[in-house]
């Protein structure tokens, strides 16, 4: 039997035994074999060298990878947001390749991609899935774009993206396992766990634990503690656009929100596009600005003054020395002592030091040696 037959053999076990706490032991381990039956047929698909490949290279200061169910707008929108040249059309699959652009906007440049549409079963290598999603694994954000017409495929994509281990809007699960030489497995936790002890010990070992310490920082369930045993999961911030609302009548709005909330998707926070007529383009630039969490750093450099044009563009919460191993060169060698002005200064010309948190639109100045 292979890799795939035994997955979807274990899926159906999995779908097929209902969930109580006498089962919960059963499914766990299930669920932990599954999880390992994956990452072999991951690892053995990688290596194969079959398909294409959608490899793109990173550039700029961030990727957002655009992602939806094929014709949904995703090349018009691609083509409106950037410099990119994606073909279009009204049929499935125009896409066949990932088209990168270049999105500018508050100083940043923001690489879009703009995979091949999605179908059902691409986690399963479906329609060149595999390399499709692979793509999206290696972005910063992900943008779901959703035809107004067909808001039920949020549904769909989430589980395609979760059966390819990307966790969407999800942190990491604060679990730590350290394996050692004898004495079996000990569990400690700082918080009351629903799951009992033999079940957490079942799953450790089948992921090869047999003496480990683990600590357990949150209420876990199986998921969430597999994830947390495993190293192939990738955890991306979205959001979500609809688009073609140009298409529909004003009273089909109150339906579309409901649909939205069904999803636990408030309208509010859903941006409402029409590629095609360039609607809505502005607010779903600056989600994404805002999601992505990027700041802007004005340098005021040595006779030249304030470089109010190219700002460097950085995480929030980046600290003057980030910024400057950012920059690169030998500033860091030579760093002395930096002056900022701005949100994050107390007053105009603050000096500060390496460990100073920056802020949007402060000016920072390095003083190095010579």
């Amino acid at each position: 039997m292979g890799l795939e037959e035994e997955i979807k053999e274990i899926e159906e076990e999995i779908a097929n035994t209902p969930y109580n706490k006498s089962t919960e032991a059963h499914i766990g381990r299930l669920k932990s074999k599954l999880a390992d039956k994956k990452e072999q047929l991951e690892k053995q698909q990688s290596g194969s060298g079959g398909g294409g490949g959608y490899s793109v290279e990173k550039h700029g200061d961030a990727t957002v990878a655009l992602v939806g169910f094929p014709s949904v707008g995703k090349s018009s929108l691609l083509n409106s947001l950037t410099n990119a040249e994606s073909e279009t059309g009204s049929y499935e699959f125009t896409t066949l390749d990932v088209n990168p652009g270049m999105l500018n906007h508050r100083g940043a440049n923001i690489q879009m991609l703009d995979v091949p549409g999605l179908i059902e079963g691409a986690a399963s290598g479906k329609g060149d899935g595999q390399q499709v999603l692979a793509v999206v694994r290696n972005a910063d954000l992900i943008v779901f774009v959703l035809s107004v017409f067909e808001i039920e495929q949020y549904d769909r994509l989430q589980e395609e993206l979760y059966d390819i281990n990307i966790r969407v809007d999800q942190e990491p699960p604060r679990v730590t396992v350290r394996p050692k030489h004898k004495d079996g497995i000990k569990i400690t936790s700082s918080t009351d766990q629903e799951l009992d002890e033999g079940t957490i010990k079942d799953v450790l070992r089948d992921q090869g634990y047999v003496n480990a310490d683990l600590n357990l920082q949150e209420t876990v369930t199986i998921d969430r503690l597999i994830d947390g045993l495993m190293d192939n999961r990738e955890y991306i911030p979205s959001i979500t656009c609809v688009n073609k609302v140009d298409l529909i009548e004003p009273d089909y709005k109150e339906t579309v929100d409901a649909q939205l909330r069904e999803r636990d998707l408030h309208p509010e926070a859903v941006t409402f596009i029409s590629a095609e007529a360039e609607r809505g383009l502005e607010a779903l630039k600056d989600r994404i600005w805002d999601r992505l969490g990027l700041i802007r750093v004005y340098m005021n450099k040595p006779s030249r003054g304030i470089d109010w044009e190219e700002p460097l563009v950085v995480e929030e919460g980046t600290t003057v020395g980030e910024a400057i191993e950012k920059l690169g060169g030998e500033m860091e060698e030579r760093f002395r002592f930096a002056r900022v002005t701005g949100p994050s200064a107390t007053h105009d010309e603050q000096q500060v030091g390496t460990d100073h948190v920056l802020e949007d639109e402060d000016v920072l100045k390095l003083i190095l040696r010579r």
